[in-house]
């Protein structure tokens, strides 16, 4: 995050009561011109900055101030992208179908601390998921009801960390979405919260010491600005805390002030004789690794893979050899282990080589190496022994994720989790002792899977890359070219798009409607290579692999692009604005949801600065053009454009929310065609964790309801 010129407002033109005054056109099936709509009035600023030679015009940079007039503009947007969805017709049908459809028990997989054995539940509709504990011999019961931190389930967990005895949970909270936590703790016996608090933490966990006196974590300082919620996080530190301590006594473990960009991930190792630090830059897959032995008072930090070349992520370790996995020289993943005593590369072992399928993740439990891989971006699972020999690839319920595995060391057996478009989460436990299968919880839901259907197909993208995608829909569906679609996608940071269960996608599919997701370049399906043909100055070719998707369900009659609706979120928003910008023509109604559409200035707020790994800054002269080519909000020209609603939220401090207030500005005052350019900014929310049943029940009516209203089509009065 580096600083620039910043603007703010001496005068808007803008008072509330005026906004709200230019909220009373609502939506009718009739058009009306862009000429005729009256969008709230948004101020405009003669800015423009020359970077690296180039005149860069940012006429709407005062969005970026939270002022009493910003503030005005956000609730006159607010209050007319929420009248306009309330006018859609027969919405209540879509409500009743998917709180119908979410209303299921939802279980995790179980984990085991000491002896005790916890996991998530859900009745169906509650706000947040209750963690539960069960005691050896003992009943399960309620251990931490997050429903019971907030009125409205806008409190929610952010991480837990059981202590190794099973004793003490340790569990962050974040409130309204945002990634700032704070960490408490419970005596696990009773249930009764401590007096510990642990303030300031993001992108943390707790790692709890061998004798469960104290854990380790990450924290920044205090945020000096005037602005929680935007400004800029530096510095983070690695601290140890000790029980019945205040953290401001907490202990200074680790900290690199000539580093300001690094961050660290402490764990302590299954034996407790070792403290990892895995030490990332921002959000490039690549990270160093550190160690400190426990056993040896004072001992300094030792640099055992000091260079940001690759992937290391410590699986654990026998005495003194540890073992990793690694995409260095295999970009889809090996196993390796290194002899601390011996670290020279030429000394390290090769246990698991890599393949042509991506390895996901890797668990050693009950001494073996559990490995989850993809296969075309489908999930599967192989147990090997230590020594690398593969001793046996299990049998899956059918084409779907894994989550998981989850297991001990010194356990006899693992759960995992599996799923698919169509198909609710399931817990499967795998036996070592008698190497079976059997499954622990099935959902039971309000449809059949067997009456819908979940297809791969592989397409062609505009460079000849064969890109595969998933296609899901009910039975019985004509390819007439007339079907309502919805082409899901993300693109990036090495994020998998691999099958997952969305309740509501049922009703979506109920209604008729198409969803498909394309597994394109920026994400890891197909290892680290398909990730760096994603990124940088490859970008284009995220956008051109999705474009490629729509063309391709056109041209297979799916759809048409009358009936194409196009949805993404954070940098799947980015794709969004991209879509909007370079291919308006392929879709009817485009949804970029809290996304990265200021490409100028997006290191400039609170953890910003990291993406510049995955997309490259605005202070390089080279990537400085890359970006401005395809930077939604300069990219956005006086035409016609599809209905657009931009999403975002007013607690969002991961993706600010003024990279969609500039960009809906912009759009209002470029769009010359008939179709809406609306906003939906949710309240006490952030960037998507945490969010309550309600409230993700609300955005995917309204997702489906504005779709359905740009195609020209009449929600039914009732839907099953």
């Amino acid at each position: 995050m580096k600083s620039s010129i910043w603007i703010r407002p001496s005068a808007l033109a803008l008072t509330f009561a005026a906004s709200l005054a230019a909220c009373q056109h609502l939506p009718e099936n009739t058009q009306t011109s862009a000429a005729a709509r009256e969008y709230p009035a948004t101020a405009k600023q003669p800015l423009v900055e020359t970077l690296h030679g180039v005149a860069v015009a940012d006429p709407y940079r005062h969005l970026e101030d939270s002022s009493k007039a910003t503030e005005a503009w956000v609730k006159a947007q607010q209050i007319y992208g929420d009248e306009y969805l309330a006018a859609i017709p027969n919405k209540q049908s879509i409500i009743d179908r998917i709180t119908e459809l979410w209303d299921f028990e939802k279980i995790s997989a179980p984990f085991e601390h000491g002896n005790h054995q916890f996991q998530f539940r859900n009745d169906g509709l509650q706000s947040q998921s209750v963690l539960y504990v069960t005691p050896v011999n003992g009943d399960m019961r309620v251990l931490l009801d997050p429903n019971k931190l907030s009125e409205n389930g806008t409190v929610a967990l952010s991480g837990i960390a059981v202590s190794r005895d099973g004793n003490t949970l340790a569990y962050g909270v974040s409130k309204s979405g945002s990634d700032w936590q704070s960490w408490h703790f419970i005596d696990v016996a009773t249930g009764d919260k401590l007096g510990d608090e642990l303030e300031w933490i993001k992108f943390s966990s707790a790692s709890w010491d061998k004798d469960n006196q104290g854990v380790y974590y990450s924290r920044y300082d205090a945020p000096a600005g005037g602005d929680v919620l935007a400004d800029v996080n530096f510095n983070q530190k690695v601290y140890y805390h000790k029980m019945g301590t205040p953290q401001s006594q907490d202990r200074l473990v680790y900290e690199r002030p000539d580093f300001k960009e690094w961050g660290f991930g402490a764990n302590v190792s299954d034996d407790g004789e070792y403290l990892l630090l895995s030490i990332s830059q921002g959000t490039d897959p690549r990270n160093r690794v550190f160690y400190q032995a426990l056993n040896q008072p004072n001992a300094d930090f030792v640099e055992l893979l000091p260079d940001l070349e690759a992937e290391y992520i410590f699986l654990g370790n026998d005495g003194s050899q540890f073992y990793f996995k690694t995409d260095l020289e295999a970009p889809n993943g090996k196993v390796i282990a290194i002899d601390i005593h011996r670290p020279e590369r030429q000394h390290w072992q090769t246990i698991i080589a890599e393949s042509a399928d991506p390895i996901n993740q890797v668990a050693i439990i009950n001494d073996h190496l559990v490995v989850s891989s993809l296969h075309d971006v489908l999930g599967q699972v192989e147990i090997y022994s230590l020594a690398g020999e593969k001793r046996q690839q299990l049998e899956l319920p059918g084409k779907g994720a894994i989550a998981g595995p989850y297991g001990k060391r010194s356990g006899q057996y693992f759960y995992y989790s599996y799923n698919s478009y169509i198909q609710p989460p399931s817990v499967y436990k795998y036996d070592f002792i008698n190497g079976q299968t059997s499954l622990i919880a099935q959902a039971k839901v309000a449809f059949n899977p067997d009456d819908y259907v979940s297809e791969q197909v592989f397409y062609t993208s505009k460079d000849g890359t064969a890109v595969p995608m998933m296609i899901s829909y009910k039975k019985g569906l004509k390819k007439n070219g007339d079907n309502p679609t919805m082409l899901y996608a993300y693109g990036g940071f090495s994020l998998s798009m691999t099958p997952r269960f969305n309740p509501a996608n049922i009703a979506w599919m109920d209604l008729g409607g198409i969803y498909a997701v394309p597994s394109i370049r920026g994400g890891a399906e197909y290892g680290e290579a398909w990730h760096k043909a994603g990124m940088l100055d490859k970008k284009q070719n995220v956008f051109d692999d999705y474009y490629a998707a729509a063309e391709y369900l056109i041209n297979e009659k799916y759809t048409s692009p009358s009936k194409m609706g196009a949805y993404g979120r954070s940098n799947g928003g980015l794709l969004m604005g991209a879509a909007l910008t370079q291919r308006p023509e392929l879709f009817a109604a485009v949804l970029p949801a809290v996304g990265v559409l200021d490409m100028l200035r997006f290191q400039k707020f609170t953890i910003g600065w990291a993406w510049t790994s995955e997309y490259g800054s605005s202070d390089d002269k080279e990537q400085f053009a890359t970006l401005l080519a395809y930077s939604p909000y300069h990219n956005l020209t006086s035409r016609e454009y599809p209905a657009t609603m931009v999403m975002t939220a007013d607690h969002d401090d991961r993706v600010v929310p003024l990279h969609s207030f500039k960009f809906a500005a912009m759009m209002q005052e470029m769009q010359q065609g008939n179709e809406p350019v609306i906003m939906r900014i949710e309240s006490n929310a952030g960037h998507g964790a945490g969010k309550p049943t309600s409230m993700r029940i609300a955005e995917q009516v309204d997702i489906y309801a504005f779709l359905w209203h740009s195609f020209g089509l009449t929600l039914p009065e009732r839907l099953h």
